[in-house]
């Protein structure tokens, strides 16, 4: 899955626990009729994905949906998603390079050499 928009807020790379569980967020904001805000989060070895990157740059993030089950003091059973980064493009970037140019049509030189009695077997 991917999620597409400008970065709207970029956070510091937080460390959780002994085991020194690490995690960053960035916010992005969709560009469609109802702009949402969409938190990922990018953990382990991924938050050094987010170094290169800014507040307002249009991006691409892959990502994977997560979900987990905690049971609480009182016995009650709650479930939390989250959203967890794995990939990053820099869609500004793309755009920028571009394919390499097509000339306009009237610099292609005609074709001559058609002949009536061959056979288009193409189905459309």
């Amino acid at each position: 899955m991917e999620v597409q928009g400008k970065i709207k807020m970029i956070g510091d790379t937080q460390t959780f626990g002994s085991n020194g569980f690490r995690k960053r967020e960035v916010v992005v904001t969709t560009e469609e009729q109802y702009p949402q805000h969409i938190l990922v989060e990018f953990v382990q070895d991924k938050c050094e994905l987010l170094n290169n990157y800014s507040v307002g740059q249009p991006v691409k993030i892959g990502v994977n949906l997560r979900g987990r089950e905690w049971v609480n003091p009182q016995g009650e059973t709650k479930y939390f998603n989250s959203i967890q980064g794995w990939r990053i493009e820099n869609l500004a970037a793309q755009s920028q390079q571009g394919g390499a140019p097509v000339p306009p049509a009237d610099q292609f030189e005609p074709a001559n050499n058609l002949n009536d009695e061959d056979y288009d077997d193409l189905p459309f």
